[in-house]
């Protein structure tokens, strides 16, 4: 990098630090101010904010290696969290259901669902533990990533025993820790906002870049090996940029990718997991900002902004790795991004990307953090260790425990070889160990905190101790240990218990108003009411079966787009406008429909 480009990754660094101190005053007004920010930031900064922190470094490294290893059809792994379908149940009825809770946390809707006797206690402890597990793996993560491109540009040396990517990942940790501490959730997403334009700036003059380069009809492509090799493979242009997905891959044993032979098993699979997540819900940062939103419609409107905004990242992506072709030297699939902007990026242009793609970093971290730290101020220090503790007290913890959750991430990006590996196990093992408790709780009456406090303990053990004994099995073996580890669990712990007190059921469903099997409960509510509340539901399903597809279309469609594939292109535009018409009737039209149920 020269001086120019040095110089404008500083004033960036200085302006991301400006923007987080001068919204300190706000964020210290109290915890809601400094994790929801006071449930009054708009809709469009919210969903502006939850775009950029998706794209992160490390999610953006390893989606170009599967494209630039596998071609266009490896954009369907990453359906198992890359490609973020989540968002599609967030938008058409999860964020609303999220934001009728009225909480601040994950762990404190457990009080909302099971009330504030024990059940509801344990689950709420259990809630906030496993979160803050999650999310020092997220941080990992994200120190991986960040470590290894900004090693490549910065030139930061390796002292003490430890390689440069662990001090170049501790300088982006550092440098976003000065405003996430300092201005809570306001400070995170006005800054992922000003980031969000150096991100779009970055995106557009990389797409423009690679629309001048031609694929060749042949060329060819690195994989890693199982030993830490890598191994070139031939492709045409035809089978690299096709959209549509073989059952088999038929690739070389020796290849780390081989785990992803079965592909069509393996895309099944992830769709499979995508579902039940999306029905279940999520946590951290992308739930934080659904909390934050002022009404249901502004919950719908924030998810349909953010989606659409994710719809630039992926030809983006398929930029990047066209111009990894145009190389023809990349050994390291994960090293396409640095190396792609290291040779082919101008002086200045180069400075302008640099400080983009480190804004997605930084963007990510951000909200992982000022979200995990909730957890720990909201759901244990206040509510178990001291329910009296000042204002002050809580706004302090909540600057030390956002230190302590980032210290305790880094150290673990020593035990990491790569960022395939730790997202592989969050989105596969670690995850999966949450996911029937947080799927359950929305749709089974009978389900109760004990229920949800033993599958999840149930699943997570499984998912650590699948980490440490059995490291190198498929994706879909780890996933179905944690996951029927997790539903064993449940099943035991809600029939070794009482049901949860019927009156807060009521409240709970009532405000919530969810789908399934909630027959006790809808009994005591009159016809009248719950007509309306089945037609609710009723669309929310029909609009589900559309956003899924809507979301994949969308971000197909960039894609072909940035290949020439204009076969690709016209079909897949067919459908997204068929799509999009079905959900602004189906959906769009009726965000603002509330339905009051007094009874």
């Amino acid at each position: 990098m020269s001086a120019l480009d040095f110089g404008i990754v500083i004033v960036y660094i200085i302006a991301m630090v400006i923007i987080g101190l001068v919204m300190q005053k706000r964020a210290s007004e109290g915890i809601d101010s400094y994790f929801l920010g006071g449930r009054k930031i708009p809709w469009w900064v919210l969903g502006s904010s939850g775009m950029a922190s998706n794209l992160d470094i490390s999610g953006t490294m390893i989606n170009t290696a599967f494209i630039f290893a596998l071609g266009a059809c490896g954009f369907f792994i990453e359906i198992r969290g890359g490609v973020t379908l989540i968002m599609a149940f967030l938008m058409i009825f999860q964020g609303k259901w999220n934001r009728r809770a009225e909480v601040m946390t994950l762990a404190e809707w457990m009080h909302f669902r099971f009330g504030k006797e024990r059940q509801g206690d344990v689950a709420r402890l259990i809630a906030a533990i496993s979160i803050l597990i999650t999310t020092i793996a997220m941080i990992t993560y994200f120190a991986v990533g960040s470590g290894k491109f900004v090693a490549e540009f910065l030139h930061i040396p390796g002292f003490w025993g430890l390689e440069p990517q662990f001090w170049a990942a501790t300088l982006m940790i550092v440098l976003a820790m000065i405003y996430t501490v300092a201005s809570g959730l306001y400070g995170v997403v006005w800054t992922d906002v000003f980031q969000g334009v150096l991100i779009f700036g970055t995106i557009i003059y990389v797409c423009v870049l690679a629309a001048g380069y031609v694929i060749p009809e042949t060329f060819s492509v690195s994989m890693p090996l199982r030993d830490g090799g890598f191994m070139a493979v031939e492709t045409t242009r035809d089978a690299w940029t096709s959209m549509i997905p073989n059952w088999n891959l038929n690739l070389d044993e020796a290849s780390a990718y081989s785990i992803y032979n079965l592909f069509g098993i393996a895309i099944l699979f992830y769709l499979l997991k995508v579902t039940l997540e999306g029905s279940g819900g999520t946590s951290q940062y992308m739930i934080q900002r659904f909390f934050a939103a002022r009404s249901d419609r502004e919950a719908g409107l924030l998810s349909l902004l953010w989606t659409i905004l994710l719809g630039f990242r992926w030809p983006f992506i398929m930029a990047i790795a066209i111009l990894g072709i145009s190389l023809g030297n990349i050994q390291d699939p994960e090293a396409v991004l640095p190396r792609v902007i290291n040779e082919l990026v101008p002086i200045g242009a180069k400075g302008l990307l640099v400080a983009g793609l480190m804004a997605a970093g930084m963007s990510t971290f951000d909200s992982t953090v000022n979200a995990g730290a909730a957890y720990w101020v909201k759901d244990i220090y206040q509510a178990y260790i001291n329910p009296k503790a000042t204002g002050r007290q809580l706004m302090i913890h909540s600057r030390i425990s956002s230190l302590i959750i980032v210290i305790i991430g880094l150290g673990c990006t020593l035990f990491i070889r790569n960022i395939n590996e730790i997202w592989g196990w969050i989105t596969s093992s670690l995850g999966a160990g949450l996911l029937i408790p947080t799927l359950a709780r929305w749709y089974w009456w009978r389900m109760n905190g004990y229920g949800f406090a033993a599958g999840t303990v149930a699943g997570m053990v499984a998912a650590i101790l699948q980490r440490i004994f059995l490291p190198d099995i498929p994706e879909y073996y780890a996933f179905s240990i944690a996951t029927l580890s997790s539903l064993v669990g449940l099943v035991i712990g809600t029939f070794a218990s009482q049901p949860t007190d019927i009156k807060v059921l009521n409240e709970f469903y009532k405000r919530t108003r969810p789908f399934g099997f909630w027959k006790p409960v809808r009994e005591s509510i009159s016809q009248t009411v719950m007509s309306k509340i089945n037609a609710e539901n009723r669309r929310d399903i029909i609009s589900t079966f559309m956003a899924v597809p809507w979301q994949v279309v969308l971000f197909l469609t960039g894609m072909a787009l940035m290949t020439q594939r204009w076969d690709q292109f016209g079909w897949l535009s067919l459908i997204l406008v068929a799509l999009s018409t079905g959900l602004y009737f189906k959906w769009y039209r009726h965000l603002s429909t509330e339905v009051e149920v007094n009874n």
